[in-house]
């Protein structure tokens, strides 16, 4: 049974394998994986990704699609177009998962930039106890404990490959800068004003 399940695969063409593979993940599947679960080579099944993402992008021979197929996180997935977000976020509406809260997002944000960074810096930094809060994006998975100090034997922690698939980067050094967007301190301070 199982021989002929695979030779029924096997004749299926290697485009419509891996679209039917990238149809049904929710997170990016390595190219060894990928190449394993179509039964081919690694090679084709690279190739047959980038012709893929190009067919995708409107470089083949049809049109461009409301979807792409990026390399991320170590693997590749099918993500919705960037220009596409706020139509598929009124869609999905009041069914999307719970967001987090402006704590959960500062305290990702102080992780994500200063890591590895223990739960006691990032409280220095936001000037406030991130207990919870640091308990909450581990449950969600979107920070992991890195190591403990060896001095004092406190956690640092650091982002996760899920945060990174979510963003859709391949990696934390792909964040945007930030010291564009902090703020300089000038404001409040008229020019020419001495005392």
């Amino acid at each position: 049974m199982e021989d002929a399940v695979l030779e029924t695969t096997l004749e299926t063409p290697l485009t419509e394998r891996v679209e039917a593979i990238l149809l049904i993940i929710d997170e990016p599947i390595a190219l060894v994986a990928l190449a394993a679960s179509v039964h081919a080579p690694v090679p084709a099944v690279r190739q047959t990704l980038e012709s893929l993402a190009e067919d995708y992008d409107g470089r083949g021979r049809g049109p461009r699609r409301g979807f792409e197929l990026r390399e991320v996180g170590g693997g590749w997935r099918l993500y919705v177009r960037e220009e596409h977000d706020d139509l598929v976020a009124d869609f999905i509406g009041g069914q999307a998962p719970a967001r987090l809260s402006q704590a959960a997002l500062e305290t990702l944000a102080v992780i994500a930039y200063k890591q590895p960074v223990t739960r006691g810096q990032v409280a220095s930094i936001r000037a406030v106890n991130v207990d919870s809060v640091v308990r909450t994006l581990l449950a969600r998975g979107l920070i992991t404990e890195l190591f403990a100090d060896a001095e004092t034997g406190a956690i640092n922690y650091g982002t996760s490959d899920q945060l990174l698939q979510h963003l859709g980067i391949n990696s934390i050094d792909e964040l945007p800068p930030i010291s564009p967007l902090l703020d300089d301190g000038a404001d409040g301070f008229d020019e020419g004003v001495t005392r």
